[in-house]
């Protein structure tokens, strides 16, 4: 069952979505193409598959918060063999997190595959959300550096993976919890939640 977030917690998400995309943007402009085929911490994956499904996802998400028609490349695509992929990543996500700065983006249900039931938006939008900071910080990591992601926005992650972690898992979003201490730094607590170790290097 998803839980719904309050009304608290939907604003800080709302107000850290562009930060967050900036945040993305900017690990991913930073990735070297001589290391596109480097591992990541999702097992499975290497830094090219994280590329592209997070453009995908952010794509889709930038639909969803319009509520219109799931169109665009499926998720064999490869968006890093297109010229600027990363530059054009960088305008898709600060266009997406515009989009949901709209509060009518975050009424009623909508959809990041097209499904016509949809599930309430403010979960999509936390997808949205939470992908810029988890799979920012699988391809910051992946290439040696530090994600350096605003306070505000590992605050608002925080708030929005507490109350819909166990349904990511279910979905096959997250793997299982990894253990972290309760008084880590509050991103590595959102990790272990999302299923990562805070302290995987390649």
């Amino acid at each position: 069952m998803i839980e719904r977030m309050s009304e608290v917690q939907v604003m800080d998400i709302r107000s850290q979505m562009l930060p967050a995309a900036e945040a993305a943007a900017r690990i991913v402009q930073g990735i070297p193409e001589a290391r596109l085929d480097d591992p990541t911490p999702c097992p499975g994956w290497d830094v090219r598959d994280v590329v592209n499904h997070l453009i995908l996802w952010n794509a889709r998400g930038g639909t969803a918060a319009r509520k219109l028609p799931t169109t665009g490349p499926g998720e064999d695509h490869d968006f890093t063999a297109e010229p600027h992929w990363a530059d054009r990543f960088a305008e898709q996500a600060r266009d997406t997190a515009l989009a949901w700065a709209d509060p009518s983006a975050w009424e009623g249900a909508t959809s990041l595959t097209g499904n016509k039931e949809g599930m309430p938006a403010e979960f999509i939008a936390g997808i949205v959300f939470g992908e810029c900071v988890v799979h920012g910080w699988d391809l910051a990591v992946a290439t040696g550096r530090d994600p350096a992601f605003p306070p505000q926005v590992v605050q608002a992650a925080w708030e929005q993976i507490v109350p819909t972690a166990e349904v990511s898992r279910e979905y096959g979003a997250f793997g299982p919890e990894v253990p972290v201490p309760e008084d880590a730094p509050l991103l590595d607590r959102v990790l272990g939640l999302s299923g990562r170790d805070p302290h995987w290097a390649p």
